[in-house]
């Protein structure tokens, strides 16, 4: 219960899936994956918890103080990207064992039982780095996505997401628990807490995101002996529209909105063959869902005028639509006091990336808390957070779930999901 047992736990789990400058690479239902896994069974047995593991790879350890009770939810995901961070992730997991263990002695030394019961969650596949969309294992549990359709996902190679999981083990058939809150701790993924020499983020709301499906149709032919007059090349086109969602921030303020295009795909991927297919995924995400939808107007205009200009035809489709989402005002206040009486200074903040909270924030009253960034770097092997400001972030996360199961946000446990979006 000790922070050097934090820090062992952390900087072991690191180890597994490692990459060689300091990353990890950890994608969903891979080998590496399912290491993560062992350890945060073994660890949830190890603790006296009830493991379950449901329909879609969610992994629950459960800590069960009042029979029958739903239970708070704490915790965040173990998967990464390709050459990712070992920090993303894995550190509000790591976190949220060693908040549960020391709430769990809390009880057992008081005795008093509490309103709600603790679940600490690994949640399958947040990343969406080999499986699309991502914030997988959530979205599944609460209802925004269907879990038979997800298990249907394919990645590049063709193996399902059905296939992957059951080939680890960890194609579950449990239900999760009920929920009654959720709380997690994240690294910030942005300079703002650094640069302000802030301890801890309180995420008061989400981005609006916007991703598009586009597929490129040209015509295969011989790279040699095909005139250039006469070619239809698709990677000509794809690479013209990349350039076009990244150029599109340049029609807003600065900052206002950002975009990228971070996977490509070619058929037939050959040096001498002129590609005849490209399929692409733009992502926009601003503040403003004005902002998007001006921005995916321009470029469907821009990519039609792209089309007939080189005599290709080009698919495009929308593709993970989020709203933006409003965590709840009481959990905010909730934080910022716990903050206080830790002496950890705090402020309010926005997450322009996706996360688990947000999609758990449909179905329980949330609380998404960041740690500071350095440098502001994530999804990449350079991606770090110090061991002070991680250990902070544990004791911050410690006291929140201590409020939660006490029923702290139990009002707002109770309202529709619609009053919380």
């Amino acid at each position: 219960m000790t922070s050097a047992a934090f820090l062992e736990d952390f900087h072991h789990v690191a180890t597994i899936g490692a990459t060689p400058d300091n990353g990890v690479d950890r994608q969903a239902a891979t080998p590496e994956d399912a290491q993560t896994r062992h350890w945060f069974a073994g660890w949830v047995r190890e603790a006296g918890w009830e493991l379950r593991v449901d329909g879609i790879g969610n992994m629950f350890g459960l800590l069960e103080w009042t029979p029958g009770a739903p239970y708070v939810l704490i915790g965040s995901h173990l998967d990464s990207q390709p050459l990712g961070g070992r920090f993303d992730g894995a550190y509000g997991v790591v976190a949220a064992l060693h908040a549960a263990r020391r709430l769990d002695a809390e009880v057992a030394e008081g005795g008093a039982a509490q309103r709600f019961n603790l679940a600490v969650v690994n949640w399958f596949n947040e990343e969406g780095g080999r499986f699309a969309p991502s914030i997988m294992g959530s979205s599944v549990f609460a209802g925004l996505l269907q879990r038979e359709q997800m298990l249907d996902v394919a990645d590049l190679q063709g193996i399902t997401v059905r296939e992957a999981l059951d080939g680890i083990g960890y194609l579950g058939t449990s239900d999760g628990p009920e929920a009654a809150g959720y709380a997690e701790i994240h690294i910030e993924q942005g300079r703002i807490l650094e640069r302000e020499g802030i301890s801890i983020g309180l995420v008061d709301s989400s981005w609006y995101t916007q991703k598009l499906d586009i597929e490129v149709l040209g015509e295969q032919s011989h790279t040699g002996a095909t005139a250039m007059a006469d070619r239809h090349d698709a990677l000509v086109a794809a690479s013209k529209i990349i350039l076009m969602v990244h150029d599109v921030t340049a029609e807003f303020a600065e900052e206002a909105l950002v975009s990228s295009v971070g996977q490509l795909t070619l058929e037939p991927n050959s040096p001498i063959v002129v590609a005849r297919r490209v399929h692409l995924v733009a992502d926009l995400r601003s503040g403003d869902p004005d902002i998007v939808k001006a921005a995916r107007a321009k470029l469907i205009e821009d990519i039609d005028a792209l089309a007939r200009e080189h005599d290709i035809k080009v698919n495009v489709k929308d593709f993970d639509i989020r709203p933006i989402r409003r965590f709840p005002e009481g959990g905010l206040e909730l934080a910022d006091k716990v903050a206080a009486n830790l002496g950890l200074s705090a402020r309010r903040i926005q997450t322009m990336a996706g996360h688990d909270s947000v999609a758990m924030n449909t179905v329980a009253p949330s609380v998404m808390l960041f740690i500071p960034s350095v440098d502001g770097v994530s999804h990449c092997e350079r991606e770090f957070s110090t061991d002070e400001d991680m250990v902070a972030g544990v004791d911050m996360l410690t006291g929140v779930a201590r409020e939660l199961v006490a029923g702290a946000l139990a009002e707002a446990s109770s309202q529709p999901a619609a009053a919380r979006a």
